[in-house]
């Protein structure tokens, strides 16, 4: 188990470039399933689970070539379907929690899929229900081995039909949209995801010969076509990067300039940490964050103290309510953390609170944080990175520190951030990797 050893208390100064976005390659990659034409995906993140997902589907019999550091050309010309019955497909599926996302184009260009319960992050309950609903209401027929193995069957193509989301998911969302572009007839979509993410595979999807209105709204009305064609298709940065980033700058008195951000995506982002406190600048489509000794947080108009809340966009994304948690320890003021959708992704605070933080973990949804303003440093600690986004918030910790501090079980992070030490050690950070 590899772990980070960490020398805070160190600013940083420099320029830092996002990787391409985890969520969106997710989505992406396994689009490329839904055509036997050569498809192009460029700012690929060189990360844990984008590799293994890619692995995936070389090994489904997907042709995978590599044009460049970050981009790949793939060609599912000939997918092996016996694959899915061998034990090395359901070891690599049940490992990924990427890999639900073949569902929905398996089925809609083979009529058929199947899949291990998948992994990944244990932040709580994460239901398929959405997924299987969606598909089960285009034809798909489900079967359910145990309780942990999922067979979906189409007898013929898939047929259009209306559907109402019990959740707008964004990997529900996804997975039916994948299936409805060839469905036969009309398929519309409500209370469907409208993420950035969701939005670039709908217009890759489109320039691969789909049709489909409403992109970018909770309506999406899709036409289902005969077969797709290839595309060349280039990912958004990384927006949970770039919030982390920003977060980082803050907490450790830095100086950084984040380049290339399409500031014009990030929605809530931006405005979120400025109620903590946080200068930005925008300059073009890149972010600077100027040192500042100190960042306080806003009230409410009435004087009450801010609430930090997730929410399905064009709410502020979850995956960012870790790194504001621990930004706002060094905060002047008090806030109030509410994690709403994950009920174990707060189960981190236990190592700030250690560190010298003042937290109260209200519940599973709820943490307070008074802020130190930076009167008295965090200390240096041995801790364990639970999943991919605590894991960073860790790290921004540690790096805020006084003394040394030890992060273990970094594959976690490895799983999210692409050689996120070797990228801010050229910042000015020290860190080590054990």
């Amino acid at each position: 188990m590899a772990a980070f050893e960490v020398r805070g208390g160190k600013a940083l100064r420099g320029e830092i470039t996002p990787q391409g976005a985890k969520n969106e390659a997710l989505q992406i990659l396994c689009a490329v399933l839904l055509t036997s034409e050569p498809v192009t995906i460029s700012n690929i993140p060189d990360i844990r689970d984008v590799n293994k997902l890619i692995e995936l589907l070389r090994d489904m019999g997907v042709k995978v070539g590599k044009l460049a550091t970050d981009t790949y050309i793939f060609q599912a010309e000939s997918v092996n379907l016996d694959y899915m019955d061998s034990p090395e497909f359901v070891a690599q599926a049940g490992a990924l929690r990427g890999s639900v996302m073949i569902l929905g184009p398996m089925l809609g260009r083979y009529g058929r899929c199947q899949l291990p319960k998948p992994g990944g992050d244990k932040i709580g309950r994460r239901p398929m229900d959405t997924h299987f609903l969606g598909l089960e209401k285009l034809g798909g027929k489900l079967t359910l081995e145990g309780t942990d193995f999922y067979r979906i069957k189409a007898e013929g193509r898939l047929r259009g039909t209306h559907m109402l989301l019990d959740e707008a998911s964004v990997t529900g969302t996804a997975n039916i949209l994948m299936a409805a572009v060839l469905a036969e007839g009309i398929t519309t979509i409500y209370n469907a995801a409208c993420e950035p993410y969701l939005q670039q595979l709908c217009r890759m999807l489109v320039r691969m010969g789909a049709n489909i209105q409403g992109i970018g709204s909770n309506l999406l009305t899709i036409e289902g076509v005969e077969r797709l064609g290839g595309t060349e298709h280039r990912m958004l940065p990384d927006m949970i990067e770039i919030g982390s980033f920003i977060g980082l700058a803050a907490m450790t008195g830095s100086e950084i300039t984040i380049k290339d951000c399409q500031i014009a995506e990030l929605g809530l982002i931006p405005d979120t940490f400025r109620k903590l406190g946080i200068q930005l600048e925008f300059r073009g489509d890149d972010i600077h964050i100027p040192a500042q000794e100190h960042y306080e947080i806003a009230t409410y108009l009435d004087g009450s103290i801010l609430t930090v809340s997730d929410h399905t966009w064009p709410g502020f994304t979850p995956d960012l309510l870790s790194i504001v948690l621990v930004v706002a320890c060094q905060a002047k003021g008090t806030v109030l953390i509410h994690q709403k959708m994950f009920e174990s992704r707060l189960f981190f605070v236990d190592k700030l609170i250690d560190m010298g933080a003042q937290v109260i973990l209200c519940d599973p949804h709820r943490a307070t944080v008074i802020g130190l303003d930076q009167r008295t440093r965090l200390r240096g600690i041995t801790m364990t990175s639970p999943d991919i986004r605590a894991g960073v918030a860790l790290l921004i910790a540690a790096l805020s520190a006084e003394g040394k501090s030890t992060i273990e079980n970094v594959e976690q992070i490895d799983r999210g951030y692409q050689n996120i030490d070797l990228r801010l050690n050229a910042l000015g950070a020290d860190i080590r990797r054990l």
